[in-house]
């Protein structure tokens, strides 16, 4: 089912969790496991990253240097096929511009119309380690934009128009590299006009932000369905970390009643998850068609605030 149809159902706003695939060594049971614990608050659909492959530089004994591609973790594509013959939800993988020629990408494509995997998450990706600004390597994409235009292009040679559908990234607080929101609503109205189906955005804390980035794409004519994202603080040094790994704000109120409580493992953990679980109660009571889940590997902080939020069969508490 695309995801496109699940908006489309009548259901009611719903959960949908975003994992990272697991670096290698851990196996597939472990795997499944630890997505058992989401499936009985039913989330309708699971998001699953895409990282890129590392460089390393490996010195010769005569002092040259062997350039080698290194993957640390396991592939978005096996992952989402572990996840498809375990449970019954519909899996998004992450398609990314970053380090993928044009060709390269239409494989992927072809392993996922292969395994039936009809939605995808079209994004340009990180920069590499040291890099300064995204530099595509040689026959790739620039920007999601010709991501989402490549997908289409990719449907129509293969005899498969309307297959995939198309989410992309938005961010509510604009993406670190726009000069000033109104530049980056208008980058996002490009990706829209280019096929996307639905956005997903950047996590954030402060609800008063999301609804701002709402008004300001209705404005720009940009009308698919927009989901935000949430990620529960857990500990004192996400306060710092989150905001350097994402260009996102945290409100004072927060980091203040988290730095009053540093000492005390426990009471941070208690503070993020309940302003997460506010978060949640106020959007649902604002009409959001859905919300979306980080987990960054760790999920039982977002258990508690599914369980609170939504119940255990995944339909929205109403205030």
């Amino acid at each position: 089912m695309k995801i496109t149809d699940i908006f489309n159902s009548g259901t009611g706003p719903f959960p949908s969790i975003e994992i990272v695939p697991p670096m290698k060594g851990i196996s597939k049971t472990e795997l499944l496991e630890d997505i058992r614990q989401f499936m009985e608050f039913r989330p309708r659909f699971i998001n699953v990253t895409c990282h890129r492959d590392e460089v390393e530089y490996e010195q010769r004994p005569d002092g040259s240097f062997l350039r080698r591609m290194v993957r640390r973790r396991v592939s978005e594509t096996a992952v989402c096929g572990a996840i498809q013959s375990e449970f019954k939800v519909e899996v998004v993988p992450h398609l990314i511009c970053g380090g993928a020629t044009a060709e390269q990408i239409g494989f992927q494509l072809q392993d996922f119309k292969f395994m039936g995997i009809s939605n995808v998450l079209a994004l340009r990706g990180d920069c590499l380690t040291g890099e300064r600004r995204f530099t595509p390597v040689p026959g790739g994409f620039s920007h999601a934009n010709e991501l989402v235009e490549a997908i289409h292009g990719f449907e129509k040679e293969n005899g498969c128009e309307g297959f995939f559908c198309i989410g992309v990234g938005g961010y509510p607080e604009k993406h670190f590299e726009a000069a000033n929101i109104e530049d980056d609503i208008t980058c996002l109205k490009r990706k829209v006009d280019a096929g996307a189906d639905y956005i997903i955005t950047q996590m954030f804390f402060d609800n008063e932000v999301f609804y701002r980035f709402r008004d300001r794409c209705r404005k720009a004519g940009i009308t698919v369905p927009l989901v935000p994202g949430l990620k529960p603080l857990s500990t004192t040094r996400q306060v710092q970390l989150l905001p350097e790994a994402f260009s996102i704000d945290i409100p004072r109120s927060l980091t203040s009643d988290i730095e009053s409580h540093r000492d005390d493992k426990d009471a941070v953990y208690k503070i993020g998850t309940q302003w997460c679980m506010a978060q949640c109660r106020d959007l649902l009571a604002n009409g959001v068609p859905a919300v979306h889940f980080y987990t960054m590997g760790k999920g039982s902080n977002v258990i508690e605030v599914l369980r609170e939020c939504f119940g255990r069969d995944g339909g929205a508490e109403r205030p």
